[in-house]
């Protein structure tokens, strides 16, 4: 392991020196920072957890929760128009995010979408969701004797 003082990109900050851009280095994959986004702080409470998820410059419209086989799924998506200009003149340079992210949390199979509560404001989306869900009794059924 190395050291926490290179931080979570230790190359990066290498490669992005000017004398590496010298040799025709160019950061022009788009969504480069995409690692950086979705970034999530999950709370333990008394009867709840709770998660706090960064999406910046994404609106509610470009978002999906999903409770799939015991797990919560958050897909956030956005598409930039490239070839956009106007009055104000052509862009040189753009690092605004273009694609889509997701995260997935375990929760367990009793947990139904009607248990979760979503929230989105300021560019977090905020989910809270009970530790541990009524389970639902199986309703007594018979069987018919052929």
């Amino acid at each position: 392991m190395l050291p926490s003082m290179f931080g979570e990109r230790l190359f990066d900050n290498f490669f992005n020196d000017p004398f590496m851009t010298a040799f025709g280095r160019h950061d022009t994959v788009p969504g480069k920072q995409a690692g950086n986004l979705m970034k999530t702080d999950v709370r333990e409470l008394e009867n709840t957890y709770e998660l706090d998820i960064e999406l910046p410059g994404f609106k509610k419209n470009e978002m999906s929760i999903e409770l799939d086989n015991g797990y919560l799924i958050i897909n956030a998506a956005r598409v930039v128009n490239k070839t956009e200009e106007g009055e104000k003149g052509q862009y040189l340079r753009r690092e605004r995010y273009n694609g889509a992210c997701s995260r997935s949390f375990y929760v367990g199979e009793a947990l139904e979408p009607e248990n979760v509560s979503a929230t989105f404001e300021d560019g977090i989306l905020k989910l809270s969701f009970p530790k541990e869900v009524e389970k639902k009794t199986p309703e007594k059924r018979t069987v018919a004797i052929a």
